[in-house]
This record gives structure tokens, C-alpha cells and sequence, in this order.
């Protein structure tokens, strides 16, 4: 028979706590219980997904002994509280948020790319998913770096509203609203409005100028696929819900035609999809593909004309599936089919 395991979500009330629990429905994990953590204000709130309903418990008071597996995604401050807490009562904790994502001895993985790293959360117990924007460029490039070696990435992404989480959802649909009946918008999760505007700042500015969400793309590109790489970032947020688009070029050690390219990644499928077509609409959107997909998807792919080894590319994902939940899901499966 089949193990089951018993898996925590903790911040079980966000967007992306819900997804993840939405895909390991999806995905018929093998649980034996879900418990879904939150703060004390939502202790005993009553949650539906996908026609099962779950009750929600205090994380202050929650015994971490009860579990294997405990999905962390409530920010940056809780897992800094309480993942060490899991990890002491022998749980094993996949954390979403920033905070251990650039410890050396803490696996950082995309698992198409660097799965074969997770055995190093032998170590402190934990491992890290990478931010949203760096797991789907990641998923696209990894098949080309593997046929030529790529020296530098210019990217800008277009991200969704979503990535802020439920307030900023609620914040572009109150703004629309607002200014289709001519009322002044309420601006209180970006520091400008979002709504039909794009805004070129997500998270803080770095002393060099970028800012934490670009860097966080270098640094991450280096840990999980090549430190060699140089990655020149620039993050937009966009009046999107869920999907995040970017715009990626490039730069190869040798020059690879954008056909051969569209072969690879047609050969590779591992959650890659291409669409790409010299069409109208011939290319993946978010709000179209990716909706309610998992997958990674690429289009517009073309020779750099100002370069003559690079290779341009257009790759679209859900940030709350692939971005975030389903990415920590596919780590859970890693464990539990080769360490558990």
C-alpha cells in the first residue's frame, strides 16, 4: 500500500496557500490529513476547495509533531519564526517566501532544472522556492543552456497583481471599478495606481539602483543554474490577475537558429509548451494559456538581430501554479518519491 503523509500549508488562507492546496487535490497527493495554518484571527474559518471543506487552525498553537511535509507561505517573518519549529519536531519544510532562498547550505530548486540538489536539505531540513519570475524564465532557458551555454540574459518582466498577493487583486479590481464610474482610486498596495498603468518597481530599491525583485533574478539564476551567468533585469508590475510575462534575450557562447530553438523545446516538453506562430495571436498571453495551467509558456522566439549568437524569447506562466504552489508541490513529490 501506497504511504500517505501529513502535510501542513501554513498561511492557508492566502492566494497561494489555497492554490496549494487546490493542487495537491489536483494532483491526488497521497495525504493522509492537510492541516491548513493561519493566524489566530482565522482560527476555525471554514474553507471550500474543489468541493472538500477544511477548517483552519492557529499556527501559534499548532503541533508541528503531527507532520511530514510543512508548506510554508505566509511571508518571509512567519517562516523565520516557525520553519526552524517544524524542522525540531522532524518535519521536512518547503518555504515560499524569501528568507532562506540565499543560504548556501539550503537547496534553492526549480525541479526541471536542479531537482537532482534537492538532497541537500538533509542539512537543515528546509528547502527554498525560488521567486515566481525566476522559476518560469528558468523552466524556458534551462533546455537552451543545455545545447549552448547562455553568457547573459537581458530580461523585463510584466507581472501580475496577484504576486502581491489577495489585497493587491482586490486593490486593481476596486481601481477599474472606480474609474469607470469617475470616482477618485484608492492607492494603498502600490505606490502608484495599477490600474491601466504599469509600474517599474516591484518590491524595494537596492543601493545600485535595482530593485530587490530584479536582484532576487540574478541572484537566483546564478544559484540554481549557472553562477557564470550575468542577468540584467527589469521588473514591471502590469494590470493583469495571474500570469506573468517576460520578455527574455539571450546572449549564447554560440549561435544556435531560432528553429533549431523551437525544436528543442518542442523535444523537451517537461511542463514547456510552445506557441508560437508568425499569426495574429500566433503567442501565449496570460490571460489566455495560463489561466488555470501549470505549464511554462514560450513564444515570439527569433535571432537577436543586434547579436550574433542570441536568441529572443517570450514566456508566459500562472505565478500562483507554476510561480509558486505547483512548483512547491512537484519539490514535495521529489521528496517523498526518492527520500521519503
Amino acid at each position: 500500500m501506497k504511504k500517505k503523509y501529513n502535510i501542513a500549508v501554513v498561511g492557508a488562507t492566502g492566494a497561494v496557500g489555497q492554490m496549494m492546496i487546490k493542487i495537491l487535490l489536483e494532483k491526488k497527493f497521497p495525504f493522509n490529513e492537510i492541516f491548513l495554518l493561519a493566524s489566530k484571527k482565522s482560527n476555525g474559518k471554514k474553507i471550500n476547495i474543489l468541493g472538500n471543506q477544511f477548517t483552519v487552525q492557529s499556527l501559534d498553537e499548532f503541533d508541528f509533531k503531527k507532520v511530514d511535509i510543512a508548506m510554508f507561505s505566509a511571508g518571509a517573518d512567519i517562516s523565520k519564526k516557525y520553519a526552524q519549529v517544524a524542522v525540531k519536531n522532524n518535519a521536512i519544510v518547503i518555504d515560499n517566501t524569501s528568507f532562506f532562498r540565499y543560504e548556501e547550505n539550503i537547496p534553492l530548486i526549480v525541479p526541471e532544472v536542479n531537482g537532482d540538489d534537492i538532497i541537500k536539505y538533509k542539512e537543515t531540513g528546509i528547502i527554498s522556492n525560488p521567486n515566481c519570475s525566476t522559476i518560469q524564465m528558468l523552466v524556458a532557458i534551462k533546455p537552451i543552456h543545455d545545447v549552448s551555454k547562455i553568457k547573459r540574459i537581458n530580461v523585463c518582466t510584466y507581472q501580475a497583481v496577484s504576486g502581491s498577493g489577495n489585497l493587491a487583486i482586490e486593490e486593481l479590481k476596486n481601481q477599474v471599478t472606480d474609474f469607470v464610474n469617475s470616482e477618485k482610486l484608492k492607492i494603498n498596495v502600490y505606490p502608484k495606481q495599477i490600474a491601466f498603468n504599469v509600474i517599474p518597481q516591484i518590491d524595494m530599491f537596492m543601493e545600485n539602483g535595482y530593485t530587490k525583485e530584479e536582484m532576487k533574478m540574478v541572484w537566483e539564476t546564478k544559484k540554481i543554474l549557472d553562477n557564470k551567468i550575468e542577468v540584467n533585469p527589469t521588473t514591471v508590475r502590469v494590470p493583469v490577475f495571474y500570469g506573468h510575462s517576460e520578455a527574455i534575450h539571450l546572449e549564447l557562447e554560440k549561435r544556435i537558429e531560432a528553429s533549431k530553438v523551437k525544436d528543442i523545446l518542442k523535444s523537451y516538453g517537461n511542463g514547456i509548451v510552445l506557441v508560437d506562430e508568425h499569426i495574429n495571436g500566433g503567442y501565449p498571453c496570460a490571460a489566455n494559456e495560463c489561466e488555470d495551467s501549470n505549464n511554462v509558456f514560450v513564444g515570439r522566439i527569433r535571432e537577436d538581430i543586434s547579436c550574433s549568437a542570441g536568441i529572443n524569447m517570450w514566456v508566459v506562466s500562472n505565478n500562483i501554479r507554476k510561480g509558486a504552489a505547483y512548483n512547491s508541490v512537484q519539490i514535495a513529490e521529489l521528496l517523498i518519491n526518492n527520500y521519503l
